[in-house]
Order: C-alpha cells, then structure tokens, then sequence
C-alpha cells in the first residue's frame, strides 16, 4: 500500500516539474506579450534605452525611512503630499521642482502613505518639511494621508515617535521645521480641515512653522490662491536655508523626466509593453488580490438602463456592476470611483496639434532624471496613444502655468502673445480657459490656429498635466439586498459654457460610462467615442458586455446602528442615490422582523413624468416600514408653483421636528453643497426657531451640536461647471467627483 503511495508522489512531482517547464519555455506564447512582434514600421528613438530591455520592470525594494532616504540622495527639502485626485500631488511636484530649479534646494517628493512618519523628530533641524495637503468630505484626510492622520491627529496623547526620550516629552518634534499649504472648498463646513488640525498638531508638538500656513479654495480659484502664496513662501523658505531669495536662477529648464523610444526591434525584446493597465498585478500563492485607488478591480456592467422617461432633454443612467468574487465589500452610504479614460476625439486633437498622430503607437518609456526619485507618473513601457487616451488628463483645462510655459515653444510671434498673455493674465485665462472649461487639445488649437502644429517636450507634458483620475459616485444600493453588486446613478454632463456658447463641454466619466451604456445595449454610435475595450480588449465580454476598473471608498455617510431611530433624508436629483441604498437597507431589516423607525424622503425633480428617479420602486421599498413616505418637490412641472425640497420642508416642518427633536431621529443631505445644501441647512434652522422656540442664535447652535453629534450628516458635492449659457436647459446637474471630499 505504501509503494502504491510513493509512486504516486512520484508521478505527481514529476508531472508538475514537466508542466512548469513548459510554461516557462512556452511562457510568451501562454500568456503573450502583448506587442505585436510582426509590426514592419520602424521607430526611430529619441535616444536609446541606457539598461538592457528585460530590465524595465525590475522592482525596486523601497525604504520607509524617509530620513535615511535623504541622507543617502544628499536632499534637504523633502515635499509630502496627502491627495485625492492628483491636485496636491501636482503642487508638491510644482514646488520641489522650482525650489531645486529657481534656488538650487536639493527636494524630492513623498507620498505619505510611503514612508513612517514616526521619523520625523529625527529630521535634521537643518531641513525643511514641506506639506501639501488636500481635505476630503467632511474634514477627512485623503486615502493616503489616513495613516498619517491617525499617527499625528486623531489620538488625544503625545504621539509615538522613534526616539522617545526628549527634554521635554510633550514637544518631540522640536527638531522639525514645517510649511504647510492646503486645499479645500470654502462650501464645505469644513473647509481645510486637515491642514489647520495638523499645523494645530505641529506646533502643540513643538515644531517651528516657516512662512505663514496656504489655503487654496477651490470654490473660487485654488491656481490663484496658489501662486499667489508660493511667492511669499519662498520668500521664508530661503531666508530658513540661508538662500537669497533674489538669486534665484531663471534658468533653461530642467527636465524631470526623460522620454526614451524603442525601434521595432527592440519592442520584440521586451516582456511587456502597458496599454492602460494601472500597475503590475502581484501575483501571491493562496492570497486574493486587494482593489484600491492604485488596483482597481475590472468589475462588469450586469444592468445599464436609462432612469430617466425617454421624454426628458437630460440623459440619467442607472447601471449595476458586478463585484462576484472580488473580495469587495460595501454598505449603503459608501462610494463607488470609476476610472474613466479620455474621448478618442481628444486625444486625437492633441495628437494633430503635437505632430504625434503618425507616431501613436510607438513604444516609449519614461525615467527620471534624477536619480533619487523612483517613483514614475504611469507603468512603462508604453506608447503615446496610451499615455493621451489613459494616463494624464488632458480633457481638463490647462493650468495658468503651463500656458505660459508653452510661451518658449510657440510657433508664431501672435501665438507667442497669446501664450504669454493666457498665462500671466488672470482675467484673460479665466475667460479663454478655465470658464470655457476647454481642454488642453482645445486650448493650443485656440492658440495656434486649426491645422497647425507646435513642437512641445513630451516630458513637459507628462510633468504638468495631472493623471487621470477616479471619479466618485454615492452608491445608491444596499449590500443587503444587493451583496454581490454595486448601482449607481449619474446624470449625463454637458453642457455650452457662457464664455463659449458655441461649443458644448462633456464630462469625462459620465460619458464614458454612456458609451459603455451603448455598448450594452446596442443602442447606437454615442458621441463622443470613448475606447471602452480597456487594455488588449481586456474589457470586453462577448458581444455586448463590458467592464469598468472600479473601487470603494468608505464613507462616515451611514444610517444609525439602531435601525428604530428615525431618519429624514433631503435628496433632490441624483442626490437620492444615497437614500436608495438606506431604504433598502431598511427594508430588508423590516422583513427580517427588526423595528425600523420613520423613514421620510424629500425628493425633488424638475417633472413627475421625467426624471422622477425610482419612482416605481418606491412603494415596493417602503410598504414594510411604518411611517415611510416619499415627499416630492416639483420645479417645473407643468400648472404648479415652483417647488424646491426646502419649500416642502416648510410645509412638513412639524413632521421634521418631531421626527428629528422629539423622536433622537438622524437627519441627512446629499447634493448639491453650493446651493442647496446651504438652503437645507437654514431651512433646519428656521425649524428649530418656529417649532421650537428658539432664538436664532440658539438654533443655529442646535443644528450645529446635531452635526457634532453625527445626527445631521451631508453627502454633498459642487457641479464642477461655470455658470451655464443663457439656455438653462443645456447645463444639466450631473453626479460628477466631488471637490473638497473628493478632492485633490
């Protein structure tokens, strides 16, 4: 019995070495490379690669000693960043690059999610912190700042740091000298948060703040704020380091990164060429993938179907996408960010203009040329049609500054002015770029003139355009009664900018999910084209499926655990995504035999017989729970008064009060943060002043102990958009990413 038994180990042993020989001699065949080897065009390089091929996708072991890190690259100044959607990223780059390039400050850059930041009270005296940090929702930090956040902020106690013994234990960061500059969105309650709770944080600990604390609003200008700040800032910075300020070089450029193509030949010879992947998978025996903001999971669309009446002039879709098997899990009140790519459209534009069009599809790889920084804006190889159409976005308006940068390579003396005007003149941007809300591909063509074509450095381009970022919708599900898929609700953007009546504006995500959405369902060419196959056609299933990269971002948005509590929830638009999830939560804890309390909705939508979203659904959900009702605003419904939701809550606001005051309900917004949210909020006030008796000064205090108690929650977001042209109707409320929350 026992031979029996060894000689089938044997066998066993023998068949595996056999297989795992043949997939590694038959590997690029099994797997494929991904390049197409028999491609005769021949590519002339820029410069060849310096490091043989196979070399490419050598990883680096990184240390977490971000002191240790400078000493070893001879830096003084190092710059953290705590971003959402790139924005902070790009200032701190900005910064490190023109503090190395104007004043010979030896920088680098830092994600703070990469380093222990436990080391900062053995920063050298000497050097310089830089922060630039982005505050999201209500008061939070960004996802790579969180760790960060909860190390330095959010305990009561001295922080833990490495060395542990100091002259004074409450001060252990004598030693660090910090700038700090945030940005945020005046809109918000919390307006940087993060950055006033840190330099907070900083100075209790002991630490010297050099030059005076930035803030950048994003509801007014977060560019101007910006520039503006930095000039003063330097000032401080070089007076610290002992630098003259007026020295400062002004120089030829310096280049941060260098662009190196492949020939035909030496395509052939790499092991992978990146066509939109967003890293290298990593691939670990018995362990399942986590998906996050740098891996997100390819997740297929099950449903795609229009929420809105095929009447209505505004396009709403509704889709599911499904998680099985995943690993992914969410509650209701979560977020759900989609990675959308750019419109073919544009990138053939920016194409046409740079003389790229012929060379597409050429390989590249991307260095950097300093040796210290390792970390590269997109996985490489890969080839200029991928970087345009996946990794930078270049359907967004071009900074003030790189507009002016281009001044140098303009290719005619008119052009020249326009540069140099565009990029010094406030008014002349705002009205010609940021308000147009043309793309880059749109600006150099406004510039230069249709047909014509400039000659930009490709790596200026990667440096100064953001990468493309995920776009953050409320999931307007429930996990428990949908666990294995994910809705969402997203209006379809565009729009004609007053600026430029003649041109029509659209937003990157929500049409790219509309292509998806015509993909689907064979409805017909959707204008404008996205390439929704993803990488090598990853993205498609049969003839009429298609998957989208997709993550989750937990929110504090969330029911109160004890599910007979009350709740009135405030959601006109797709503001009611939200509020879909938290019914059906509440369902489903009906039907299991869980006392649910007043579940009471105030929706609003421009016309019952159009964009009522859900409505079918609605009596279904709340048959179950006792005093459930939908409350509904019309604003241009034919033959009735003008109606908002804060128009109904004055009518109801006795049902508010008692539900809210008397009952210990929870009391919930999600939409628009300009407008409507603030109105919602004042409405409460009045409400706590007439049914309560209070003063205003006293009821404004009591609205504002509901928020601190987490009784009065918003999900709240700005419509991304200047003000719209005089036709009202071509500037439709979309669920875009949000600004301070999902911010920079």
């Amino acid at each position: 019995m026992s031979d029996a038994v060894i000689d089938t180990l044997d066998i066993a042993i023998l068949g595996a070495v056999l297989v795992g020989s043949g997939i590694y001699w038959f590997k690029d065949k099994l797997l494929g490379s991904g390049v197409n080897s028999s491609t005769k065009q021949p590519l002339v390089p820029m410069q060849k690669p310096s490091a043989p091929a196979l070399k490419i996708n050598k990883v680096v072991k990184k240390t977490r000693d971000f002191v240790q890190k400078m000493k070893e690259t001879d830096k003084t100044v190092i710059f953290f960043y705590g971003s959402q959607t790139g924005t902070a990223e790009d200032y701190a780059a900005r910064l490190a690059k023109e503090g190395t390039q104007r004043y010979n400050l030896k920088t680098m850059t830092a994600d703070l999610e990469d380093y222990d930041m436990n080391l900062l009270d053995t920063l050298p005296s000497d050097h310089l912190a830089v922060f630039v940090l982005a505050t999201y929702g209500e008061g939070e930090p960004t996802d790579n700042a969180v760790d960060f956040w909860e190390h330095l902020v959010s305990g009561e106690d001295v922080p833990e740091f490495s060395i542990g013994d100091y002259e004074d234990s409450d001060k252990p960061l004598t030693n660090l000298h910090f700038v700090l500059f945030g940005l945020g969105n005046k809109t918000y309650e919390h307006y940087n948060s993060v950055c006033r709770r840190v330099e907070e944080r900083f100075m209790q600990l002991g630490a010297s703040r050099i030059g005076d604390r930035g803030e950048g609003d994003d509801d007014g200008s977060l560019e101007e704020d910006f520039l503006s700040w930095k000039d003063d800032m330097w000032k401080a910075v070089c007076d610290f380091m002992g630098i003259d300020f007026f020295a400062g070089s002004t120089g030829p450029r310096q280049a941060t990164y260098k662009i190196q193509e492949y020939t035909a030949e030496e395509v052939k010879e790499l092991k992978k060429v990146y066509h939109g992947e967003h890293q290298e998978p990593k691939f670990m025996l018995g362990s399942r993938p986590t998906y996050d903001s740098k891996n997100p999971f390819a997740a297929p669309i099950s449903v795609s179907r229009g929420a809105f009446s095929a009447t209505a002039d505004r396009s709403c879709l509704h889709m599911e996408v499904d998680i099985s098997g995943s690993g992914i899990t969410y509650q209701a009140g979560d977020h759900i960010a989609i990675w959308p790519v750019n419109a073919e459209q544009e990138v053939e534009k920016l194409a046409k203009v740079l003389g790229l069009t012929d060379k597409l599809d050429t390989v590249l790889t991307v260095s950097n040329t300093d040796p210290a920084s390792t970390k590269l804006p997109f996985p490489v190889p890969t080839t200029y049609r991928t970087v345009l159409r996946n990794y930078i976005d270049i359907t967004a308006p071009p900074s003030r500054g790189f507009i002016g940068q281009l001044t140098t390579f303009a290719p005619s003396e008119e052009a020249t002015k326009t540069f140099a005007l565009w990029g010094q003149d406030k008014e002349a941007f705002r009205i010609n770029v940021a308000d147009a809300r043309r793309s880059l591909g749109t600006t150099l063509e406004k510039i230069i003139g249709p047909g014509k074509t400039m000659e930009i450095p490709f790596d200026l381009l990667i440096e100064s355009v953001p990468r493309i970022q995920a776009r953050y919708y409320s999931i307007s599900s429930s996990a428990k009664a949908h666990p294995t898929s994910i809705h969402l609700t997203a209006v379809v953007l565009n729009y004609k900018p007053s600026v430029a009546p003649e041109e029509t504006v659209y937003g990157l995500a929500t049409n790219f999910l509309h292509n998806c959405h015509g993909y689907i369902n064979q409805s017909g060419a959707v204008e404008p084209k996205y390439e929704i196959s993803g990488p090598r056609g990853a993205h498609i299933i049969g003839d009429h499926g298609v998957k989208v990269p997709i993550y989750v971002r937990h929110s504090n948005f969330k029911l109160p655990r004890n599910a007979a509590l009350p709740v009135v929830m405030i959601g006109p638009g797709t503001g009611v995504a939200p509020f879909r999830g938290f019914i059906q939560d509440r369902a489903q804890d009906a039907k299991n035999g869980k006392k649910v309390g007043a579940t009471v909705l105030f929706f609003g939508c421009r016309r019952e017989d159009e964009d009522y979203l859900y409505k079918d659904e609605w009596p279904e959900l709340m048959k179950d729970i006792e005093g459930a009702q939908v409350i509904t605003a019309l604003s241009r419904q034919p033959g009735v008064a003008k109606t908002y939701v804060q128009h109904k809550m004055d009518e109801h606001k006795e049902l508010i009060w008692d539900l809210i005051h008397k009952q210990g309900g929870y009391f919930y917004v999600c939409g628009d943060a300009k407008n409507m949210a603030r109105e919602v909020n004042h409405k409460l006030i009045e409400i706590a002043m007439s049914c309560g008796g209070m003063t205003e000064e006293k009821a404004t205090t009591y609205v504002k102990e509901l928020r601190g108690r987490g009784r009065y929650e918003e999900d709240v977001w700005l419509s991304g958009k200047p003000p719209a042209a005089p036709n009202k109707d071509a500037a439709p409320i979309a669920r875009l990413e949000k600004e301070q929350g999902h911010g920079k």
